[in-house]
This record gives C-alpha cells, sequence and structure tokens, in this order.
C-alpha cells in the first residue's frame, strides 16, 4: 500500500516521499476501511512541510488534512455505514490508498457525489460557512467584506453569501482576479490599495458594512476594517503576508472595531460527532447542486506527489492540485 508522508522540513516537493507501508489489517470494532479517492494540497499543507504552521509533527508524519473516497469493508458493531459508502475523513492523513478509521471520523455523503469536490468539502467551504454564521449576526440584504476573494476560501465565501441572501465585497490584489470574483456572483469587486474604503463606500452607496474576513494580515487587516461601520468586525483565519494583524488606535478605539481569529481545526476539535454532521449537512447540498464547485487544475497519482506539491506552489494557479491515492 502506497502512502504520501512528511520525511523532512523545509522545502516542500522534496520534503515528502511515497512510501510503500503495511496493508491495512481488518477493520476492527466500530471501525471502517476507506479506499481513499482523492485530496487537494492545501496551504496549510505546504506551511506544515515549510515548518510555518501552529505545530511541528515528528517525522515521518502521515499528510492528507483533507480526503474523501469509499468504504470498503465494515467493522463489527458500526450501524449507519455499508461497504459502498461514500464518505469524507475527519482525520488528517489521506494521502493514502486505504485508511482504517473509527466510523465516527466519517462524514456519510450522498451517493451521487463527485468525490474530487467531496475531498474539498471540509477545510474551505466549512472555514467560510463558520465564519458568516459565527461572529456577526447577519440577515438577507446585509453585507460581508473580504480580502483574498479569489482564494478556495473567498470563493466558498463569496457562493455561500449569495445562497443565504448576503451580498459581498471582494477585495483582490489583480484586477486578473477581479473577472473570476464577478463571474461567480461577487456582488462589488475592487483591486487593493490605500483608497480601498473610499471605492467600496461608493460601490455599495455607503451600506454599512458588520463583518469583514481577513486572509492577508498585516497592513491588509487596517485597510480591510476602514471599510467596515463602527463596530464592526474582522475575522482573520491566514497570513499571507507573513506578518502580524494590525488595526490602529483609532479603528478599535474610536471605531469599537475589533478582530478575532478563526482555525478551523480548533473550532471542529470542539465539535462532537452530532455537530459536524449538522455542519457537513448544511453544505453538502451546495456540493451536489453545484453552488459550490471548486477549480481543479490538475491530478497527480500518490507516486507523483513531489511534482503534486511542486505544482501547487506555483504562484498564478487557476485551480486546486488533487493527489489521487488509487489514481
Amino acid at each position: 500500500m502506497k502512502q504520501a508522508k512528511l520525511i523532512a522540513i523545509g522545502d516542500p516537493a522534496s520534503s515528502v516521499r511515497c512510501e510503500e507501508v503495511p496493508a491495512l489489517g481488518e477493520a476492527g470494532e466500530g471501525q471502517v476501511v476507506v479506499d481513499v479517492a482523492a485530496g487537494p494540497i492545501n496551504p496549510a499543507e505546504v506551511l506544515i512541510m515549510k515548518g510555518e504552521y501552529a505545530a511541528t509533527p515528528d517525522l515521518p508524519a502521515p499528510l492528507g488534512i483533507e480526503g474523501a473516497g469509499t468504504v470498503s469493508a465494515v467493522g463489527p458493531g458500526v450501524s449507519g455505514l455499508a461497504v459502498g459508502d461514500k464518505v469524507m475523513l475527519m482525520p488528517r492523513a489521506n494521502w493514502v490508498q486505504q485508511a482504517l478509521v473509527s466510523a465516527g471520523e466519517v462524514i456519510k455523503l450522498p451517493d451521487g457525489i463527485d468525490l474530487q469536490q467531496a475531498a474539498m468539502l471540509k477545510v474551505n467551504p466549512a472555514t467560510a460557512f463558520l465564519m458568516l454564521t459565527t461572529y456577526v449576526d447577519l440577515a438577507p440584504g446585509d453585507w460581508v467584506a473580504q480580502n483574498s476573494a479569489n482564494s478556495a476560501v473567498g470563493t466558498s465565501l463569496i457562493k455561500i453569501a449569495k445562497q443565504r441572501g448576503l451580498k459581498t465585497v471582494n477585495i483582490v490584489r489583480r484586477e486578473e482576479a477581479a473577472a473570476y470574483c464577478r463571474e461567480i456572483g461577487g456582488d462589488v469587486v475592487v483591486v487593493d490599495g490605500d483608497d480601498v474604503a473610499a471605492r467600496v463606500a461608493e460601490a455599495t452607496g455607503g451600506a454599512p458594512i458588520k463583518l469583514g474576513i481577513d486572509a492577508v494580515a498585516g497592513e491588509a487587516v487596517i485597510r480591510l476594517a476602514s471599510c467596515l461601520a463602527d463596530g464592526g468586525t474582522v475575522v482573520n483565519y491566514g497570513m499571507l503576508s507573513g506578518k502580524p494583524c494590525m488595526l490602529t488606535t483609532d479603528q478599535t478605539v474610536f471605531q469599537s472595531k475589533s478582530l478575532t481569529g478563526f482555525w478551523l481545526a480548533k473550532v471542529l476539535g470542539g465539535m462532537d460527532k452530532a455537530g459536524k454532521d449538522a455542519l457537513y449537512g448544511e453544505l453538502t447540498p451546495l456540493v451536489m447542486d453545484g453552488t459550490i464547485s471548486v477549480p481543479v487544475e490538475a491530478t497527480y497519482p500518490i507516486d507523483r506527489v513531489q511534482d503534486a506539491v511542486a505544482h501547487a506552489c506555483r504562484e498564478g494557479r487557476s485551480g486546486k492540485v488533487l493527489v489521487l491515492p488509487n489514481g
């Protein structure tokens, strides 16, 4: 059986290796075996490879925060799952041909779901959904602003917001990225800059914006917060700039604007199985009806995982890169 592992910390493409590992045993009490169909390469995996994530794992370490596949064996005591069922895997070790996991660590999916799309459901759509629904009470017609709007989280947020009747202000770094955000339903799309707040106010007719979603950190937080109404909240979930988050004293003291952080792993860690089923029960229909559909730029078999990682690290990609353990 083949598995991709992290064998070193440093250059991402040379930090991973596909290895032969022992075949799995039979599914035990309460366990299932899943034939893994696909797993995307996310920015978090690249940060782990570089040693820049929240924690550095002991090496060699399994990889693959996301994955989806088909149940191929069911152990004693498992109810609600059968051989042939499509599932999303919650553990973070999915770049492997087969996974042996507790039945409570999978989310059952509809039979007709596209497993490549399902493999990208756990992180980005859930991050977008939870940031939209957790921090500020928003009603249909309300506005939310975000930067890095053409990212995987950003595009999911545009689609989920539209489905919930919310309007979006979408800030991007390049005009080329703006066209795609408009195409998928972004209401206002602007290129970032020092005057972004004035351009956003003009485009929205001065509508109050209570929630800002930030993936960049650094001075970008100041610019995003400048688009918000007094009392607005910025939720930060990334650090594309490599800098600490920043707000001005005027923004925090005189405008009562606030900043908080979001980390999906921590949120999921505090959820029970019923909570996770409810979360992904909200999102799965959006995959089934095509509301959430993530572009895939390339797929690679697991024995070419180094090529896959190198591809995922390229700038200017137009979609996700997926590892296909059984492809």
